[in-house]
């Protein structure tokens, strides 16, 4: 089962990632970070397929998704 993890610290609130998540498992948090803030939190984790793309998204590289004990393929020649 995939999972993201999102580093609040750096996530700076332009909610690109929410936009672009084909399963709308992340949402903008309502706590704001040390730096002012509103952050990218998931709020349906179990969703979410693993596709990558909120953290390609991510223009502060603060997502990061993680595939556990799959083998993930894109394409298969």
């Amino acid at each position: 089962m995939p999972g993201v993890t999102i580093d609040k610290n750096h996530c700076k609130g332009c909610e690109l990632c929410v936009k672009a998540c084909p399963m709308q498992i992340l949402s903008m948090s309502d706590d704001i970070t040390v730096r002012g803030y509103f952050y990218a939190q998931t709020h349906d984790p179990s969703r979410c397929i693993g596709c990558r793309i909120c953290a390609i998204t991510c223009p502060d590289a603060a997502i990061e998704v993680h595939t556990y004990g799959t083998n993930f393929v894109l394409f298969e020649y």
